[in-house]
């Protein structure tokens, strides 16, 4: 299915199927020649000369990729926007520490790589944009270099998937075109960025589906399982780079439920034993291969992270027990009449009480209890020291292991004085509790203000020293036992407070048992867990801050706003020199593919409309071409744009990326539909004998299809040059930052 000119031999009605035809029923394909033998009939419209122009059309382009990529890479030296994550990461892979990340592990371990065979160690971290490359001994140009080819190597990728489904050299090289000079694609395929290898993957799975769809007449044939497993080792990795591979994910679904819908069809003549042979193949093709290769990174993620690292935090204290330098490991555990110190996890003070009370009324007037103090106090003490008791007086249950949910009471060591929490105002929050003291030799009237229920929040069910975060719930009142950066005054020796936090449910509520007075064992060895443990709790976490990343930022956008550009994103900035990076899609190049979008569905509603009144606009093949290569790229930047409407999460322009290239290949579509399959003109009805269209032979290109195809490019170029300024960093004054401004909403540095 090309552009261009059927033969005589593709308009014969099929005859009867018998021998090998009957074999290919079996199949269940039977529709036509043109579908049933798809090499035969592109080798019949693409012609060797067409072939020819059609190689120099796909190395001129590459070129072109590379050197939109390539230009000014080494420029600017300095850390740009999100190579502070990326970079980072690199370096944390290159010293096998821990870290976390929302993202799977694939772009950032090819990254690191990169950095190994450039010699990099992995010694800086990448801290602030600005910061310079050179001084800090950084091969940053080797670094940018691998998404700068993965984005180059995209736009062949997009030729040869237009032209695998059909389309001529003009509306190919239009599409890839379309992708080469759009300033979107550039500024964020040449920096140490994940994005040029999320659209790498996409378009890889997206042209071997149509490969492997190609082969649907030969199935379970060796091309039939190379694209296949191709397919799905593409989808694997794709989401391997980024979470939102999901969405190419449904995009493939969608056409292999489309294909599985119609060979479950009666009139096909397939037995079901045969459909379910291809509904397993796909099953284990495009689902099991895929899970499996997305699997196998995690695998080499947490084999190559074997160090204690900033990402311990994020993770169960089982997780972090496998670490080779965690705290975790030297962990004790807690037994009943055990001395400990208790430090709070946020602030890192500890609880703290000394011989002094709270002043019998405060400045604002509210009374106190009078109480003995409890504070937070950052500094090691023997004031810091609690002695951990159970609430059973009958049964002190000394030696045996404090657990979660266990009721336990505190002695203050010092002062000989139980923890104590009562219905009476805090001294700088008249909304929590006070936390004070209540003398053991005292009567045990208020002997239920001073137990408290240990909850543990970091996984197990013992509490241990250094391993286990714990919250304080007090038994009588539902309070957390909680302290805040707020200091007390003078009388309080500018000790941070500590209260009692009626929203239970806080995660600041979290402490930790920092040491413990007792005998300890030897230190213990890194423990063990499973991979698959392993990769289920940092799936959860992912998703769960991933989910949580809901902080304002001065760049974020919302979906809406994607396909009109009201406002890009600021990458870099230098003042002395008046220099930025500012990542904007081509604008007219962008606006135009909403044009697109709208004319594919207003031809689908419009084609749906005439022919339910007996007209019909459009002949069998460019009808079937249109819903088979336009529906499938509108259908796939809908699955690639329209889930960021559901997540709660901040958003930037450049989640637009994939979308955004499939609406480029959609605008290059239609343009062909336009101007090749569209001066066929209206076909009348054919008559209540048959109530279908005939086919019709197609025009071939004209004129009208170069010229305006050279006047969409031409435009689609020179809107990228003059914005060019931007995506590389060059320097432009106050007047060219201004007249670039096209709309007022775009951000520019050093406009008027």
């Amino acid at each position: 299915m090309a552009d261009g000119s059927s033969t005589d031999a593709t308009l014969r009605r099929r005859p009867p199927p018998s021998g090998k035809n009957q074999a290919k029923r079996e199949h269940g394909y039977t529709s036509d020649e043109a579908e049933d033998q798809p090499k035969k009939l592109i080798s019949r419209v693409f012609s060797p000369a067409d072939e020819k122009i059609s190689h120099l059309a796909l190395g001129g382009l590459t070129l072109l990729a590379l050197l939109t990529r390539f230009y000014m890479i080494s420029h600017p030296d300095e850390v740009v926007f999100d190579e502070v994550h990326f970079g980072k990461f690199a370096s944390y892979y290159l010293r096998r520490t821990y870290f976390f990340d929302v993202h799977p592990p694939l772009a950032k371990l090819m990254i690191a790589a990169m950095g190994y065979f450039l010699g990099y160690d992995g010694h800086y971290l990448f801290e602030n944009i600005g910061e310079s490359y050179v001084k800090n001994n950084i091969p940053y140009v080797g670094l940018r270099a691998l998404p700068a080819f993965l984005g180059a190597a995209t736009i062949p990728l997009v030729y040869l998937s237009m032209r695998e489904a059909g389309y001529s050299v003009v509306t190919c090289f239009m599409a890839a075109f379309f992708v080469t000079f759009d300033n979107m694609m550039v500024t964020q395929t040449r920096l140490i960025l994940l994005d040029s290898m999320l659209v790498f993957f996409m378009m890889c799975s997206l042209y071997c589906y149509i490969r492997f769809y190609k082969t649907r007449n030969h199935p379970f044939s060796t091309s039939w399982w190379t694209w296949l497993v191709a397919t799905g080792v593409s989808i694997g990795l794709t989401t391997s780079v980024k979470m939102v591979g999901l969405f190419t994910v449904a995009t493939v679904g969608m056409a292999v439920l489309y294909d599985l819908w119609n060979l479950l069809d009666i009139r096909r003549g397939l037995k079901m034993s045969e459909f379910m042979r291809h509904f397993y193949a796909r099953a284990v093709g495009l689902i099991l291969v895929p899970f499996l290769i997305y699997l196998f990174w995690f695998y080499v993620h947490f084999e190559v992270l074997k160090y204690s690292g900033p990402g311990d935090d994020f993770m169960s204290t089982e997780f972090q027990e496998t670490l080779q330098g965690n705290s975790m490991i030297n962990g004790i555990y807690i037994k009943y009449g055990d001395n400990i110190t208790i430090r709070h996890k946020d602030s890192s003070v500890f609880l703290h009480s000394h011989p002094h009370n709270y002043p019998l009324r405060y400045d604002d007037g509210r009374v106190s209890s009078a109480g003995q103090q409890v504070t937070g106090y950052g500094h090691e003490d023997v004031n810091n020291v609690w002695q951990v008791f159970s609430d059973d007086v009958d049964n002190p249950r000394t030696g045996e292991q404090v657990m979660d949910r266990h009721v336990i009471r505190l002695l203050h060591v010092e002062t000989s004085s139980w923890l104590l929490a009562h219905d009476v105002a805090s001294p700088t929050m008249s909304t929590n509790e006070e936390i004070t003291t209540y003398s053991s030799q005292a009567d045990g009237s208020r002997f239920k203000e001073t137990t408290f229920q240990v909850q543990l929040e970091s996984g197990g069910n013992k509490l241990r020293t250094k391993a286990s975060r714990f919250k304080l719930i007090h038994m009588d009142t539902k309070v957390a036992v909680w302290t805040h950066d707020q200091k007390l005054p003078e009388w309080g020796f500018s000790q941070q407070e500590v209260n009692g936090n009626k929203n239970i449910a806080d995660v600041t509520n979290l402490w930790t048992a920092d040491s413990a007075e007792i005998d300890a064992d030897e230190p213990r060895r890194v423990s063990k867990m499973s991979f698959i443990k392993k990769y289920l709790e940092l799936q959860r976490r992912m998703i769960a801050h991933n989910s949580g990343l809901t902080a304002s930022h001065p760049y974020m956008s919302n979906p809406i706003e994607w396909p009109f550009l009201p406002r890009g994103i600021s990458f870099w900035t230098k003042n002395d020199t008046r220099e930025q990076i500012y990542l904007l899609g081509n604008p007219l190049g962008v606006w135009a593919c909403i044009a697109g979008l709208a004319i594919a569905g207003g031809i689908s509603v419009a084609d749906i409309l005439s022919r339910r009144r007996g007209y019909y606009p459009l002949n069998e093949d460019s009808q079937k071409r249109f819903y088979m290569t336009v529906g499938f790229l509108v259908v796939g930047y809908v699955l690639h744009f329209v889930p960021f409407f559901m997540m709660g999460r901040k958003l930037f322009l450049h989640h637009y990326m994939p979308a955004l290239l499939l609406s480029y290949m959609n605008l290059a579509a239609v343009h062909s539909f336009i101007f090749v399959d569209g001066l066929n003109g209206p076909i009348s009805d054919p008559g209540p004998a048959t109530r279908a269209p005939r086919r019709l032979q197609r025009a071939t290109l004209t004129t009208a299809t170069y010229v305006s195809a050279a006047i969409l490019m031409t435009i689609h170029l020179a809107s990228f040059l003059y914005f060019a300024p931007l995506s590389y960093g060059t320097p432009l004054d106050v007047n060219g930052v201004n007249n670039r401004k096209l709309l007022s909403t775009w951000d520019f540095h050093y406009a008027k």
